[in-house]
């Protein structure tokens, strides 16, 4: 399973870049305005920036919503970069905009996914990635993780190469969830990266070598 990091911000990416495990990076307006990144040219700049950072996918959310809109701007994003992915909303025109940029060999995730049906459209649309919201869904009361079982499903059934990207990751449980459900991509801000570190097992027995290490050599130090 791929880890891309969902931020724009390039210190966190650069964290997670020097773990060693990053594979990519997604993006999206709100995480841009968190930044203070505002007005097309420093949106674009920014995306350049990241993607001299990173040699995976770096996702790229268009803000039009129709067809046209959809296909300038993706058009303009995929000229920044060999890497960049072109986000695409699931809604009829980003349907249509997956075919367009799906015949002219240009790479889209399909974001903002909550049902079986909307990620059969996006992979018979031929998007690259498909972005189901696990966080989102749970906050609905549903059960994220048990949507990405059913698209694992029916993709394996269908053969379509489409990867499920698990996006809206809450906690280091919805990573560990996403993998056993079979997720090709984890989407997932730095803390949540970080909390597989975690457990107290692990700094109780690092505390107690360190404890023992010490006073092996404090004794071996007196006896001399």
């Amino acid at each position: 399973m791929k880890f891309f990091i969902d931020t724009a911000n390039l210190d966190q990416i650069k964290e997670a870049k020097d773990l060693g495990i990053l594979d990519g990076v997604t993006t999206n307006p709100s995480l841009m305005a968190k930044e203070g990144i505002t007005g097309t040219n420093n949106i674009l700049k920014h995306y350049k920036s990241i993607c001299d950072l990173v040699d995976g996918p770096v996702s790229a959310e268009v803000i039009s919503t129709d067809f046209k809109g959809m296909i300038d701007e993706g058009r303009r994003l995929a000229d920044l970069a060999e890497n960049i992915v072109v986000k695409v909303p699931m809604i009829k025109d980003g349907v249509k905009a997956l075919s367009w940029f799906h015949a002219n060999e240009i790479s889209t995730n399909c974001t903002l996914i909550f049902s079986a049906g909307q990620a059969i459209l996006a992979a018979k649309a031929g998007a690259t990635f498909l972005s189901p919201f696990i966080g989102r869904i749970d906050d609905m009361s549903w059960d994220g993780i048990d949507l990405i079982k059913q698209i694992v499903e029916i993709y394996g059934i269908q053969g379509w190469d489409t990867q499920i990207l698990a996006a809206s990751i809450r906690t280091p449980l919805h990573i560990v969830q996403a993998a056993q459900a079979g997720a090709d991509v984890v989407t997932c801000p730095l803390s949540a990266i970080l909390g597989l570190l975690k457990h107290p097992l692990t700094d109780l027995g690092l505390q107690q070598f360190l404890d023992d290490h010490a006073k092996a050599n404090a004794n071996h130090i007196i006896k001399k």
